[in-house]
């Protein structure tokens, strides 16, 4: 059977508006990656365990809620591993799955908020290794990691307000994976993506979808 025109087209412009979204992040210079976040948002994440939201809170970290909401907007996380998975600690994720705009944004730095919220159960922050070094990586805390976390400190830009079940749930079979920031084993997922994951830690979750719920 045909697939009917109006099917046709949609499928095209779908296809279309991916393809526009994957050239923007090919240039993390771009004016759409400055635009400022509203002050709250929520953000819905289609997951291989289900659906969480995400609040983000632009006042808790200004600059850190701009990047997530104008990296979520644009589809950079799709797809994306939750490649570090400590149980009972934090999940970290957001290395592109598509190994050319994972390299465009790894140096991609942007600098530091001040500290206001600190990392209890369900909030998200950037990961980094050095100061003013965020990029693209978020963690989810999984439980009270303030005596550690608040010292660096790691800025939280919003929380899990549904769905923590399901970032309990995700698999942590590979426990630190590729590693963190700091581990010096990212290189082969920044060179190789999804592929390279799937090829060598098959049975991590992933991000199907992110988007700006309202």
């Amino acid at each position: 059977m045909r697939m009917p025109i109006l099917a046709l087209l949609l499928t095209a412009s779908a296809a279309l508006s991916l393809q526009d979204h994957r050239d923007l992040l090919l240039h993390p210079e771009a004016k759409e990656f400055t635009a400022h976040a509203p002050a709250r948002s929520l953000v819905r994440f289609d997951t291989s365990k289900g659906t969480l939201d995400i609040e983000v809170t632009r006042d808790w970290s200004p600059l850190g809620a701009d990047r997530f909401v104008n990296l979520v907007r644009d589809g950079y996380y799709d797809g994306a591993r939750f490649f570090r998975v400590t149980a009972g600690r934090w999940v970290q994720f957001g290395i592109a799955g598509d190994p050319q705009v994972a390299q465009a944004w790894r140096n991609q730095t942007f600098p530091d908020d001040p500290f206001k919220q600190s990392n209890v159960r369900g909030t998200v922050a950037f990961a980094f290794a050095v100061p003013n070094g965020r990029t693209t990586q978020v963690f989810i805390n999984l439980r009270d990691n303030s005596p550690t976390h608040d010292k660096e400190p790691f800025t939280p830009f919003g929380r899990v307000v549904a769905g923590m079940d399901v970032v309990d749930a995700l698999t942590s079979e590979y426990g630190e994976g590729p590693g963190g920031i700091r581990a010096g084993k990212q290189d082969p997922v920044f060179e190789g993506g999804n592929e390279y994951l799937l090829k060598m830690f098959p049975h991590l979750d992933y991000i199907k979808t992110a988007k700006i719920f309202h």
